[in-house]
């Protein structure tokens, strides 16, 4: 009897960093020893948008959301004592991606590492990111062209680390469709590959596009997901063969990495999540013809904050048991010729090619950037009304939601969380850095750099020189805003007033009835203070709100918190709402009430909503916030009568 062989497994990563480097590098060796086999490198939002610690706007958010490098001193640290010639990284990254795959190649020759042998990722898909997480830099133009450089030299002087991820994942995160995000993720793929074959010699060219990978989301629908990860293989080989003549499979297959779904993970009854996240994988696993390469799941606890070292062992052990203990990699595929999901898969084709073609016809991803966005917003405000009038059950949120407290919570709450001394410190070090480095290089460096961008050369070789010479994140940010300028997506939320949502004419007559009261139109200022570009929810409640016949202000992310209080004074505000997903509320919000009172506003009421644990919670009201929101609270209309309630004038003055 001959024994079967076993397919390979898929890499089993974990998405985390935190706090400062030298704490994300005794993290990623200890989960390396656990049985981990990539790296998944979450940056903190200051990384992320070209910001370096001591910037205003990183005010809080260091080191909270991932782990900040403001320089080759930061990255030498995150990969101490883990050669990067045998690892396999992946870099969640996108605006400053050619940046930090420079301080990543600059370590790695430290090390003593040929460049050529590198293995990993840069997400480096910025398309995404003006329609969903808002971690862009530059205007779609430059941003594109920066792309391509990394592709370029990628193919060239590193040739096994993927230049681009093509992120749907962040995508169905803001409420696409499974038609939707085969769409938009194909037509960003489809922007990159047109803007990078002039480039590349064409006998070089099928190589480079088989460079190409991308990184997915799966959901709870899971036969749908994994029909849609079908879709994908069969559309991305088409596309890579009548639109660009490729003629060798191996450079058409699609590939791709995948963390499961983090929107549908509940903060009531967390440990469901366990459920939901096993069921998520099924869907990029079970079919061999569509199995994921990478996968790294949530933890059971991320719809609460930042899950610690053990949450994160426990999703590592899902991904092992399901790779090594059962026999699912055994066998071939399980549902070649099923006719339901044969069915299934050429909806999704249809539905997609079809969507692909209305973008095509707008001029490509690119162009229809804004339309997109737009497309995205009421995709997720038709699911969140969905989920608020029970036609899509969510269990322990919408149904069966009496529950025994949970015993996996623990005194800290379930969650681990920074400590704020870590801004201080990682301020303190890169000071140190400045002080210590040869300032001559570093401005000589820079100039080089800048000349490189405004003569429209790859940017690549540059970055790694001044990589080498010592200049920091935000210096290197700096040269490519000056250059390129800066840029401020489109919020989505302009869009016709919908009519699917239901039960809103008593809102719209309370919001009449108040206004009439106020002598104006109730007006309603939305605002995201610091960096987190995660606008999801700020979007949901301004086109919530404005169906319901406010006045409302919502400009998008990355704002001040001196930024705001100066809108809510011009516009005269009257309710004031903030949106914080990254753990950084406390002294965002701290600083905007205070602003509020120097203002002479104190009597307008100011909400928040976000990732907020119930200790924050109450200390948020302790400040003066009106009323905080966190992901249990999903009814909008309810948050929407809280609103007009705050506003109403007779309210006011029986205070």
């Amino acid at each position: 009897m001959t024994e079967t062989k076993k397919d390979k497994p898929w890499l089993f990563r974990t998405y985390s960093g935190h706090s400062t480097a030298a704490a994300s590098n005794e993290l990623y060796r200890g989960n390396l020893a656990k049985g981990q086999t990539g790296l998944s490198v979450a940056f903190d939002l200051p990384t992320q948008t070209g910001y370096d610690s001591d910037h205003v706007l990183a005010r809080g958010e260091v080191g909270k959301v991932g782990v900040p490098i403001s320089h080759l001193g930061d990255m030498r640290t995150l990969f101490d004592q883990i050669p990067l010639a045998e690892m396999n990284t992946s870099m969640t990254i996108n605006a400053t991606a050619p940046w930090l795959l420079s301080l990543y190649i600059a370590v790695a020759e430290e090390q003593g590492a040929d460049p050529k042998v590198l293995q990993g990722t840069v997400q480096n898909d910025l398309i995404k990111e003006y329609l969903s997480r808002g971690t862009y830099i530059c205007p779609p133009a430059p941003s594109l062209k920066m792309i391509a450089d990394v592709a370029e030299y990628c193919y060239l002087e590193v040739p096994k680390w993927n230049p681009m991820n093509v992120c749907s994942y962040h995508l169905q995160e803001a409420g696409a469709t499974p038609e939707q995000e085969l769409a938009y993720a194909l037509a960003t793929g489809m922007a990159v590959l047109d803007e990078l074959r002039p480039r590349v010699p064409a006998e070089d060219f099928p190589t480079v596009v088989g460079r190409i990978s991308f990184f997915v989301n799966a959901g709870i629908r899971f036969v749908t997901e994994m029909c849609k990860m079908r879709a994908f293989v069969d559309l991305w080989d088409e596309i890579c063969a009548e639109r660009y003549g490729v003629e060798d499979p191996k450079f058409r297959r699609f590939r791709y990495g995948v963390q499961v779904n983090s929107l549908g993970l509940t903060e009531q009854q967390p440990e469901n999540n366990v459920y939901r996240i096993l069921i998520e994988m099924l869907a990029v696993t079970l079919s061999k013809k569509a199995r994921a390469r990478a996968v790294q799941l949530p933890a059971w606890n991320e719809a609460l904050g930042l899950p610690r070292p053990w949450d994160q062992q426990w999703s590592l052990r899902m991904q092992q048991i399901m790779a090594y203990e059962t026999d699912l990699l055994e066998y071939g595929d399980l549902f070649d010729g099923n006719p339901a999901v044969d069915a299934k898969v050429e909806a999704l084709k249809n539905g997609a090619r079809a969507e692909l073609a209305n973008l095509d016809s707008m001029g490509g991803a690119v162009a229809a950037i804004d339309y997109m966005k737009s497309r995205l917003v009421e995709s997720n405000a038709e699911r969140v009304n969905r989920i608020e009038t029970n036609e899509t059950i969510v269990v322990g949120v919408n149904r069966w939601i009496e529950a025994e407290p949970s015993p996996l919570m623990g005194e800290d709450g379930g969650i681990m969380t920074v400590d704020p001394a870590v801004e201080a410190d990682q301020i303190d070090r890169l000071r140190a850095w400045r002080a210590a480095r040869d300032e001559t290089a570093v401005k000589a460096a820079l100039a080089a750099l800048r000349e490189a961008a405004a003569k429209g050369e790859n940017c690549m070789p540059a970055s790694i020189a001044a990589a080498r010479a010592g200049v920091t994140t935000g210096e290197w940010a700096a040269q490519m805003r000056a250059v390129h300028g800066e840029y401020r997506g489109p919020t989505g939320v302009s869009a016709s007033v919908s009519n699917k949502t239901e039960g809103l004419d008593d809102i719209r007559d309370a919001v009449d009835a108040v206004s009439d009261k106020l002598g104006r139109r109730l007006k309603f200022v939305i605002g995201k203070p610091g960096l987190d570009g995660h606008s999801n929810g700020a979007e949901q409640i301004a086109f919530r709100a404005r169906d319901c016949g406010m006045d409302i202000n919502y400009d998008g992310i990355r704002l001040t918190p001196e930024e705001i209080v100066t809108r809510a004074l011009d516009q005269k505000a009257h309710v004031v709402g903030l949106s914080i997903l990254s753990g950084s509320h406390l002294p965002l919000v701290e600083e905007v009430m205070t602003r509020m009172r120097e203002a002479g506003l104190s009597d307008t009421p100011v909400i928040v909503g976000g990732i907020i644990p119930d200790e924050d919670a109450r200390r948020l009201l302790a400040m003066g916030v009106a009323k905080v929101y966190t992901p249990k609270d999903f009814q909008l209309n309810a948050i929407m009568m809280d609103v007009v309630s705050l506003a109403d004038p007779k309210a006011v003055a029986a205070e």
